[in-house]
């Protein structure tokens, strides 16, 4: 299991990620949303918000309603910051659960 300060790190290394993709890329393919990470084994939830092709105000907390939602354990979300596994694979296999819109999966699908 991962720590808290080491989960925290990933989203931040995932954030600046983002942030290598051309900023018309960004825009182009990323909606403004609400983000929810919840990790299973630490018990806790992290919230964010994409906005112009960027993750930011990444914190500790639920959100009421958000438009995406990502369940996972934390060794899985090292594992993809640090390329162990990709997302596809991971959430065809079940390691991940995403809730999102039809239309945020095919957007957001080639960044994935």
């Amino acid at each position: 299991m991962a720590s808290v300060e080491q989960c925290e790190a990933a989203l931040a290394e995932l954030a600046r990620r983002l942030e290598e993709y051309p900023a018309a890329t960004r825009r182009e393919k990323i909606p403004d949303r609400s983000v929810e990470l919840t990790l299973l084994d630490l018990d806790l939830s992290f919230s964010a918000r994409l906005h112009d092709g960027q993750l930011i105000d990444i914190e500790q907390g639920r959100l009421d309603k958000p438009h995406i939602r990502l369940t996972m354990t934390s060794d899985d979300l090292i594992d993809l910051t640090d390329k162990r596994i990709r997302f596809t694979q991971a959430w065809a296999s079940g390691r991940i659960h995403l809730d999102a819109s039809l239309r945020d999966l095919l957007r957001l699908r080639g960044l994935m």
